[in-house]
């Protein structure tokens, strides 16, 4: 069994498939979907530090339904991208009591933080400002988030988690 050669129209036929293949990967990343990975424990044990996760780029500024979702965002301190659970919209007000989530007046049940790690915490009442959203971290003791640099911009929103490892 020999190799067949390829002819003119064929080389260029399989070199319109890869850069077209190429082309779909490149935009699927840059306005779909994007991998990254997380660089610190504040979403442990819910997500491990160096997990890599899908991110689906966001289409529509979040609103009540994707409250409780994993969002990755740009940090507001260095731009970087930033791991944290959306826990409130814009016209919510959040507080936390001796470590119980309330949002609107109303505990959250939260299955994915540790209680003993949370005891004793509080935060005061505040309303989520127009066109922002309120984040925090699953393992609260550890998680820089909204209680430290405020509720962030909805344009600052990179997208929301598909996958998780």
């Amino acid at each position: 069994m020999g190799r067949r050669k390829l002819t003119g129209s064929a080389l260029v036929r399989v070199a319109a498939a890869l850069l077209l293949g190429a082309v779909v990967v490149v935009g699927m990343r840059l306005w779909v979907v994007e991998p990254i990975t997380v660089a610190s424990d504040s979403m442990e044990p819910t997500v491990m530090q160096g997990s890599t996760l899908l991110v689906a780029r966001w289409q529509s500024p979040p609103d009540a339904s994707d409250v409780g979702g994993l969002v990755v965002f740009r940090s507001p301190d260095d731009g970087h991208s930033m791991l944290k659970r959306l826990v409130a919209v814009a016209g919510q007000t959040v507080a936390i009591r001796d470590g119980v989530l309330h949002v609107d007046g109303a505990a959250v049940h939260e299955p994915w933080v540790e209680p003993r790690h949370v005891d004793g915490t509080f935060f005061g009442l505040m309303e989520v400002p127009a066109g922002r959203v309120f984040v925090l971290g699953d393992n609260r003791a550890a998680s820089i988030d909204s209680r430290d640099f405020g509720a962030v911009p909805v344009e600052d929103l990179i997208g929301s988690v598909l996958w998780l490892p």
